[in-house]
């Protein structure tokens, strides 16, 4: 059994709203993928995107006018309810190859059925990244694929730096340092910190793409050439 997992960032899925060219595309990719192979089985990871950041900026706005400070926890929760909705929205979108509901506790006993398993975010503390990781331990998963809005990880943030450079591989040591260890919600950061940490210790690999370009996530999932930053080491 061939086990991938893809952690589907929010501003894939819902990056103002709900992105249903992309979703149409994505899924179109996904099915004709899995059909290839019957051995072949998907792990999709969805991110909180424009919901997460709405209602947890509300929530931020909402106790300041109250003359309070916001809690991490609290806002993280509210981000792990804009997961489930988008996870919500991908299992739909999968029809009878996603048979199981949404995952939302990658660490509960999971029957899987069905070629395409859907996973939300689970607790405060971490991003879905992490979710994607203990997900890709508990099948037995060598690599985790990270779709988001940036195509490559770059040496810093090439909107503040203009000397910032893309890499195309860079180990796990290394790029914990650009990220630190800290967990903070809504935190942009190309894979979460906490995440990265456990995804060294298990030593899988990950790899940081655009999701946007459809058939390079198809040429990741195939094995061939692809544009993207490899994780590892």
């Amino acid at each position: 059994m061939t086990t991938k997992i893809l952690s589907v960032g929010g501003s894939m899925i819902a990056p103002e709203k709900p992105d249903v060219d992309f979703l149409a595309s994505f899924v179109k990719m996904a099915k004709e993928w899995l059909s290839q192979d019957d051995s072949r089985r998907l792990i999709l990871v969805a991110g909180g995107g424009a919901p997460a950041r709405v209602y947890q900026n509300a929530y931020k706005e909402v106790v300041s006018k109250l003359g309070e400070s916001s809690d991490n926890s609290a806002a993280d929760w509210i981000g792990v309810m804009a997961t489930r909705i988008n996870a919500q929205l991908l299992k739909a979108s999968f029809g009878n190859l996603c048979q199981n509901d949404v995952v939302t506790n990658p660490t509960a006993d999971i029957e899987w059925t069905g070629k395409v398993l859907v996973a939300s975010g689970w607790k405060p503390g971490f991003s879905s990244d992490n979710d994607a990781v203990l997900l890709a331990e508990k099948f037995g998963a060598d690599m985790v694929v990270n779709l988001s809005n940036i195509e490559k990880v770059y040496t810093d943030d090439p909107r503040k730096n203009p000397d910032a450079k893309p890499l195309d591989n860079i180990s796990w040591a290394d790029f914990r340092k650009m990220v630190g260890d800290e967990w903070v919600p809504g935190k942009n950061v190309p894979f979460d910190p906490v995440a990265s940490k456990k995804a060294q210790s298990l030593g899988l690999t990950v790899i940081c793409s655009s999701g946007k370009n459809i058939q390079n996530t198809k040429n990741i999932l195939d094995g061939v050439s692809y544009i993207g930053t490899t994780i590892s080491g």
